[in-house]
């Protein structure tokens, strides 16, 4: 054991050789006396050292009383991860960790050549990392033993069930042992993890570092309002303002990766896509390039949210916002890991923001609201770095002072200056103009009812077809005003009576000129005062307010069209002067037919039909 307390020496004597002088929350947390060989089901956010945290707790199992590996008939460690990436990183990262050990770690991902693999799992490795369902071919193959797994890990449980893999994991847990240990590492532990656990799990010790209830402290969390069409140009003024050595895009779906790439490459960027369509070949070359610093951008999709580790990664930009909690906090997790500091901007339109507010919420995350940076703040900023380069502080050599010395003999001060400015900012890729379209709070109108309105009427009413809609545009246009300072509209049978208020008055009046014309055949006249209300709205102001067919009968009766019903009575004498015409005409015909029910004696005739008199 070590002074770090728990940890076996071998595995002591490589953290000091990569450097670590503490252990994270998490890694304190597996290493705990009451875990000692017990199933766990872990929780913690990204970065926090989630792979050397059950590389020590399994360690204790693997080794038993010993510091090294012996000779293994089969596999005795089983680390399954999500994706490709995060299989492999997790590869390196024991790798290291069990190097003093004398440990074999071998992979089996997606997109490797899988006669490769074969071939290193016949060579008894100790441990094996991989995707579900590569693992999976390899067990149905006969290639992978699992008798002798005396530990399981499952990293990133909650994204292998969200990626569809319940099947393929299932299958694999039940290949192994019965008493095998088994670990499940997540950042968020939902039912289907929690049932997942119940299944597979011996009395599963459950571990909740307290880092995971807070947000990340060491994640600047940044919402960039900004107009739907002007994304790009403001993720350009982002990638410019902060200048970080790795940056990571994510966007939602191939095209836009595609998109994205090429539109950052030829604006100078040096760019690299990261999606499911590349081979496993041309992603393993894509993050190479962004670890030796060939490229400092890289545009993905939510397959590289897991298991990315770039040591330089500073700056993480949501292009299209995430669709989970999950998704934000992994996205956002690439960034400030192991205690380094990182930013992450969210690229918000303006009519997104609601359910931006709502994401973060639900993510227990405070960010800052802000629009993206101008043209002028990074040029500020450029100015800023340029001043506080180091450059200018460390010593010359002699070839350096020699050829300075040549230099201004031969140019002014100014020149020279001029000079270094001129292609420090030639390098760089110049800022976008963004628009400012975010819309604000648009206050509510208040109308004073103009008070001392001034009253005017006009030559066109309703036998006119008069109508505010085109009276109030032809106002607004004869008499250069707006829409606010005309008050109320009144339109009578032959004029129109027209409110402004009183500062519009006179120019109004100016533009309309003496004649008082407003169009060819409309002319506006003063009035002295309100104009009095006609007799029929009189009328119908002081009318009695009816209820039901009542009000409605009452309408009828106010309109031109509506006949007044008739009274009783002269209904009843009309219908009984009908009566007595059709029983009259009745008689008439019956004594026509001799009373035998016809109209006449002749043959084929056909009877009377009776009435009801």
């Amino acid at each position: 054991m070590s002074e770090f307390g728990g940890i076996v020496s071998t595995l002591c004597q490589a953290l000091k050789k990569r450097g670590y002088n503490q252990l994270t929350p998490v890694q304190k947390a597996v290493l705990a006396p009451e875990l000692q060989q017990a199933d766990a089901l872990v929780s913690a956010q990204t970065g926090s050292g989630k792979t050397v945290a059950f590389g020590l707790t399994i360690a204790t199992t693997l080794l038993d009383d010993t510091d090294h590996f012996g000779h293994a008939k089969a596999p005795v460690a089983l680390v399954v991860a999500p994706t490709r990436e995060l299989a492999l990183q997790v590869k390196r990262e024991l790798e290291w960790l069990y190097e003093m050990a004398g440990a074999i770690v071998v992979s089996c991902v997606g997109g490797m050549d899988m006669r490769t693999e074969r071939r290193n799992l016949f060579h008894n490795p100790h441990v094996v990392v991989g995707t579900p369902g590569r693992l999976r071919d390899h067990i149905e193959r006969g290639s992978f033993d699992t008798k002798e797994l005396k530990a399981v890990v499952l990293d990133e449980a909650d994204e292998m069930l969200d990626l569809g893999f319940r099947d393929d994991l299932e299958y694999i847990l039940d290949a192994t042992p019965k008493k095998r240990r088994t670990l499940m590492f997540s950042a968020t532990v939902p039912r289907s993890i929690a049932n997942l656990a119940k299944r597979y799990q011996r009395n599963a010790v459950r571990v909740t570092t307290t880092a995971e209830r807070e947000q990340h402290l060491d994640i600047e969390y940044r919402a960039l309002t900004v107009a739907p069409n002007d994304r790009e140009n403001a993720i350009v003024n982002v990638l410019r303002y902060f200048e970080a050595k790795n940056a990571l895009i994510f966007c939602s779906t191939r095209a836009t990766v595609n998109h994205m790439t090429s539109r950052f490459n030829n604006r100078g960027f040096s760019v690299v896509a990261l999606s499911g369509e590349l081979s496993q070949n041309e992603r393993t070359h894509a993050l190479q390039a962004m670890r030796d610093g060939r490229a400092r951008v890289c545009v993905a999709t939510d397959v590289a949210a897991r298991g990315i580790d770039l040591p330089n990664l500073e700056l993480v930009i949501h292009a299209d916002m995430p669709k989970s909690r999950e998704s934000l906090l992994h996205r956002s997790g690439r960034t400030g890991r192991a205690g380094r500091k990182g930013v992450c901007a969210l690229i918000v339109p303006h009519n997104s923001r609601k359910r931006t507010e709502r994401l973060l919420s639900s993510a227990n995350v405070e960010a800052t609201w802000a629009k993206p940076p101008s043209a002028e703040e990074i040029m500020q900023r450029d100015r800023q770095r340029i001043l506080e380069d180091p450059v200018f502080h460390n010593p010359m050599n002699e070839f350096e002072q020699s050829f300075v010395n040549e230099i201004i003999e031969r140019y002014s001060s100014e020149q020279i200056a001029a000079a270094f400015v001129r292609q420090n900012f030639a390098e760089r890729t110049a800022p976008e103009e963004l628009i400012d379209t975010v819309p604000t709070e648009r206050p509510r109108k208040e109308r004073n009812n103009f008070t001392g309105g001034i009253w005017f009427s006009l030559s066109v009413g309703r036998e006119q077809n008069a109508e505010p809609r085109w009276l109030l545009p032809m106002l607004c246009r004869a008499g250069h005003i707006t829409k606010d300072e005309i008050g109320a509209i009144r339109i009578h049978q032959t004029e129109t009576h027209v409110e402004l208020t009183s500062e519009s008055v006179e120019g109004f009046l100016k533009a309309i000129g003496p004649s008082g014309k407003v169009e060819k055949n409309v002319t506006l006249t003063r009035m002295d005062g309100p104009p009095q209300a006609s007799k029929d709205e009189q009328k119908l102001r002081g009318r009695k307010v009816f209820k039901g067919k009542k009000e409605f009968a009452e309408k009828r009766h106010d309109t031109a069209w509506a006949k007044k019903p008739k009274s009783g009575k002269k209904v009843k004498k009309k219908n009984k002067k009908k009566l007595d015409k059709n029983k009259k005409a009745y008689q008439s015909q019956f004594a026509a037919s001799g009373g035998n029910g016809t109209r006449n004696s002749e043959p084929g005739s056909s009877p009377l039909k009776r009435r009801k008199i």
